[in-house]
């Protein structure tokens, strides 16, 4: 890392939203173009910037700094076009200029000491002088806010959020216990906060420490395991390892946050064990296993009057019979409050879906939601009724966790259908369910063998395993999927048996490679030319037909077949570096003009818009897993565009870039709720606790036309034998049974 010391000279840039600026600034004789998330600086002022040269392809060589340390002005003149520079509220050229007339050298001293003064200034009265020092104040304990900040090495785009946040008292709030960062900041983590603490000499074993961990260990627990509780035992176990103190000192820690509610516990007397919550997610539990109650009991059980008729009605119009399965489960949907659907691929869920808007349509306001866009495309080209995101549905309305539709502002439906519902966590389904007043039906259609949500909680799971909620399981694949070898081979391997491996003339291709190196240039090449050139892709279209129609999916996300390389790899070769297509960097990602991305956390806030046959529509809200395309890169000003499902278009800025990714190479995970014409997938060697049954099941039904696996057999046979499931804990099936005595 280099430093440049300098003047500034002038601000061409700055994002008011994360500070990312381009400045231009004088260093000796050479005027120089800086860029980087930074404070407000005016002309004249000092500073001494850290990071590295960079080449920037329209704009040439620049600066981009990291960090940088600010130098008040001391000279007459720099002073004075520090204030005059309109960072100051009521300071201008002229009275800049008559100030340090009247102060000199002890201007600055003035405005921080002695701010009344000002109004012995000719032209400054007393309500200006307030206004100017309450301003000069204010700019100040930011600059102080951020030095403080970023000597402690966060970054300057986070230093500025943390500076609103607490103001001209950041300094004194952080060193008091820097552990608040992570409560009161979304975005802060407790390593962050750690690494101040420690810095500042705050003990090891200092109780706020030892409990903002352990808060730290629950939420992450939530975040990258589906843990809606963790046990004691395992709780204090982890804070112990994670901080390096005497399992006593985490113990003691844990009762102080059960007394004062920041934690709350129950006694699991069948595991000899108590489990600890954060209250959010205790409290979500209890509120859904409480609603789905409340639904099934508004609507008594009942016969469907004429239903056998209706059903044979509608098989003789499109020319199908039902199975007495698939019957039940018509019947069973049109007869309960509540009733879950599941299945497999080519089980005829979307059939028995349409028999039932069908057999609805007359007297029923039928809605149809799925938690991802992609699902809700699907689910509307299946059914060929509207069918919307969830947070569409339920009219998510900008701030973090506020949908218009609540039990306040209920779905004006008689029944709502949900897809895709193994996908749906605890909390967005605490989210749909507040909206559903009692006497409305409520279907989910799900997949129970699939991977359970990326967020916390395991919802469709915990529904079925409760036996509280009446479902009907379809196991059967029936004739209109008959000839597709990837239905068959899902079935095959969800029953534990192996694929049929490269069966002539069908849809499912092994390609044997046992070295990663060459397993990975395989698969390249078949996105790259092989497939599109099978699939018989017009030469002009091919690449871009090849990142629309082809997706790459991964066990792991490390290694030579995992999603980091391939992506690299992928990259490259279907939207090569050109003169025509600008590209900004973050980190070590490239972002480039046609890029294929992918969001990775839920972006409540993040503002996009859309145009629509009524005109422009404006919303806000971008969801992990959503995937788009960068249809404008503004490297300048550190900016992208990506156009996502449902035409909505959002533009990223320098600090929400963190959480987008390219999407040339999914994780499994990633790609649970999307469908894609063909799905290329590494079996390579990786940890078992990766290549399990289910993520390979998952990852097959993911396909519509064609699959092909890349790699050796062996894995293939170890994967479909590893029926290992790691376990979530979650209580939502023991409180749906808790619930039956509680609604009557």
């Amino acid at each position: 890392m280099e430093q440049l010391e300098a003047t500034i000279q002038g601000t061409v840039f700055r994002n008011e939203e994360n500070g990312w600026s381009v400045l231009t600034v004088r260093s000796g004789r050479s005027e120089i173009t800086v860029v980087g998330s930074l404070p407000e600086l005016s002309p004249g002022e000092q500073a001494v910037f850290s990071g590295d040269w960079i080449e920037h392809r329209t704009y040439g060589r620049q600066f981009h700094c990291i960090s940088c340390e600010l130098k008040t002005p001391t000279t007459l003149l720099g002073i004075e076009r520090f204030l005059g520079s309109g960072l100051i509220h009521g300071v201008g050229p002229s009275t800049a200029q008559l100030i340090v007339e009247a102060f000199g050298e002890e201007t600055l001293v003035i405005l921080s000491e002695h701010p009344e003064r000002l109004s012995e200034v000719r032209g400054i009265g007393k309500k200006r002088a307030i206004m100017i020092a309450e301003s000069f104040r204010e700019q100040q304990s930011t600059r102080r806010a951020m030095v403080f900040l970023q000597s402690y090495g966060i970054s300057p785009a986070l230093a500025i959020r943390i500076s609103r946040h607490y103001g001209d008292r950041t300094p004194e709030i952080v060193r008091e216990n820097p552990y608040r960062l992570c409560d009161d900041l979304e975005g802060v983590g407790f390593k962050t906060a750690d690494r101040i603490g420690l810095s500042l000499g705050i003990p090891p074993d200092s109780e706020n420490r030892v409990k903002s961990a352990m808060t730290y260990i629950l939420r992450d627990a939530a975040a990258a395991s589906g843990h809606v509780y963790l046990p004691e035992a395992e709780l204090c176990s982890a804070s112990a390892s994670l901080l390096n103190v005497p399992l006593t000192l985490c113990q003691q820690a844990l009762r102080s946050l059960l007394v004062s509610g920041a934690l709350h516990s129950e006694t699991d007397e069948a595991e000899e064990c108590r489990r600890v919550y954060l209250p959010y997610y205790r409290y979500a539990e209890q509120e859904v296993a409480l609603m789905i109650r409340r639904l099934m009991t508004a609507i008594a059980p009942d016969k469907y009057a004429g239903i056998s008729r209706a059903i044979s009605s509608f098989e003789k119009r499109r020319n199908i019979t039902f199975s007495p399965t698939q019957r039940q489960a018509i019947a069973g949907a049109l007869e309960n409050g509540v009733f879950v659907i599941t299945g497999g691929p080519g089980t005829g869920k979307t059939t028995i879906i349409n028999c039932i808007l069908e057999l609805l349509s007359k007297d029923n306001e039928t809605v149809l939601c799925a938690p991802t866009g992609r699902a809700a495309k699907r689910m509307s080209e299946a059914t060929g009724a509207e069918a919307r995101t969830i947070h569409r549905l339920l009219e998510y309305g900008g701030e973090q966790g506020a949908f218009t539709r609540t039990d306040d502002n209920p779905l004006e439906a008689d029944c709502v259908i949900a897809d895709e519902t193994s996908m749906i966590d605890l909390v967005l389904m605490r989210a749909l369910l507040k909206a559903i007043r009692p006497g409305t039906r409520l279907i989910l259609v799900g997949d129970a063998d699939q991977l359970p949500s990326v967020g916390p909680g395991n919802v469709l799971g915990d529904i079925l395993d409760s036996g509280e909620v009446p479902c009907v399981r379809l196991t059967e694949i029936y004739r209109q999927s008959g000839e597709s070898q990837i239905v068959v081979n899902a079935h095959l391997i969800n029953s534990g048996q192996m694929p049929v491996l490269n069966g002539k003339g069908t849809d499912f291709f092994f390609e044997r490679k046992t070295a990663l190196a060459d397993a990975a240039q395989s698969i390249t090449a078949l996105v790259t030319s092989r497939l599109p050139g099978y699939l018989h892709y017009p030469e002009e279209e091919r690449l871009a037909l090849s990142v629309r129609n082809i997706q790459v999916l991964a066990p792991s996300r490390k290694g030579e077949c995992g999603v980091n390389s391939l992506n690299l790899r992928l990259q490259e070769m279907l939207n090569p570096p050109a003169a025509d297509k600008p590209q900004l960097q973050w980190g070590e990602t490239i972002f480039r003009l046609g890029d294929k991305v992918i969001q990775t956390r839920n972006d409540y806030r993040l503002p996009w818009r859309r145009e629509t046959s009524a005109g422009i529509e404006d919303g806000a809200g971008v969801f992990n897993g959503d995937i788009g395309f960068i249809i404008d890169v503004d490297p300048e000003n550190h900016m992208l565009t990506v156009r996502f499902d449902e035409e909505r278009e959002a533009t990223y800025e320098s600090g929400d870039l963190e959480d987008l990714e390219p999407a040339y190479c999914l994780s499994v995970h990633k790609s649970q709720g999307s469908e894609f014409p063909v799905v290329v997938m590494p079996v390579t060697p990786g940890p078992p606790m990766l290549l399990t049954r289910n993520l390979l099941y998952t990852a097959l039904t993911r396909a519509r036309s064609l699959v092909v696996l890349v790699g050796a057999e062996a894995v293939i046979r170890r994967m479909v034998e590893n029926d290992h499931v790691i376990r979530r804990y979650t209580t939502l099936a023991r409180r749906l049974i808790e619930t039956r005595e509680l609604v009557q």
